[in-house]
């Protein structure tokens, strides 16, 4: 299923917005120029399994490549996907 995806940059995060008002997120600091670091990937226990993790953090590696950012995976939901996509390996710091 593909869900909307937007970016909050005032709330560093990436946002799914869901039914009910549920959020799923994927939230991010800024320790650096040019780097952020993924902090946490939040998905509602009724959307576990559908997918919207991976779709959550493919936005935001898709984000830091076309700004020119370097990524740092505090987050074990990014760092599982980072190992099991080498194509993003470039992006870490």
């Amino acid at each position: 299923m593909d869900y909307q995806i937007i970016h909050e940059e005032k709330y560093q995060q990436f946002t799914a917005k869901l039914e009910n008002g549920e959020e799923g997120e994927l939230a991010y600091a800024k320790p650096q120029d040019k780097v952020l670091d993924f902090t946490h990937t939040f998905v509602p226990e009724a959307y576990r399994g559908k997918g919207l993790a991976q779709q959550l953090i493919e936005t935001g590696l898709a984000y830091a490549r076309q700004n020119n950012y370097k990524v740092i995976a505090t987050c074990t939901a990014v760092q599982k996907h980072v190992i099991q996509h080498p194509e993003h390996q470039d992006l870490l710091q």
